[in-house]
């Protein structure tokens, strides 16, 4: 089995914000993970990233919410896009909507 992509976009919020997600499903697990899948989801507002969810090779899946790191627990894709939805959702909250 080849990696295959499941979601490549881009999705603007602001003129001064957007969220871009990219997530593969893999023959077999980066080092760290415990699933097939590998992503980087990334919410940029003003030209900085604000938000990240990924799990480069290493370090497995984690998490950066407003300058820290923590881990954060894979379950499935769709939680994993349900989970990155509701931290934009606080950061915007928490910093004034950009």
């Amino acid at each position: 089995m080849k990696a295959v992509e499941l979601i490549s976009t881009r999705i603007a919020y602001s003129e001064l914000a957007f969220a871009e997600l990219v997530l593969w499903r893999l023959p077999k697990p980066v080092e760290r993970s415990l699933h097939r899948f590998k992503y980087r989801l990334a919410y940029v507002v003003r030209g900085e990233f604000v938000l990240r969810y990924d799990n480069e090779v290493g370090k497995g899946d984690h998490q950066h919410f407003g300058g820290k790191e923590s881990a954060y627990v894979f379950t499935t894709p769709e939680q994993l896009v349900a989970d990155f939805q509701n931290d934009i959702a606080r950061w915007n909250h928490e910093n004034r909507n950009p």
